[in-house]
């Protein structure tokens, strides 16, 4: 399957792209994706990923175990400082 993954700030400095297509094997769940993208991109993504936060098609996923479905847009969110 294919998940579509877009990086933001931090995420996207450490990943060295905004958006990517990631091939995973079916079926898929959100931890196995995250595993993936730091095997694919090394230990400062992995870093990113350790503490960041995760929409799923849009919608705020906590469940790492969540499914993941062909064509499903996992977006990497770093913690964003500020007020």
């Amino acid at each position: 399957m294919t998940v579509r993954v877009r990086y933001f700030a931090g995420a996207r400095a450490a990943a060295g792209v905004a958006e990517e297509d990631v091939a995973l094997p079916a079926p898929a769940t959100v931890a196995e994706a995250i595993t993936a993208l730091g095997d694919r991109h090394g230990r400062a993504l992995e870093k990113v990923l350790a503490a960041a936060s995760f929409l799923l098609n849009s919608v705020a996923v906590r469940d790492r175990e969540h499914p993941l479905g062909e064509g499903d847009g996992l977006d990497v969110l770093p913690p964003f400082a500020g007020g």
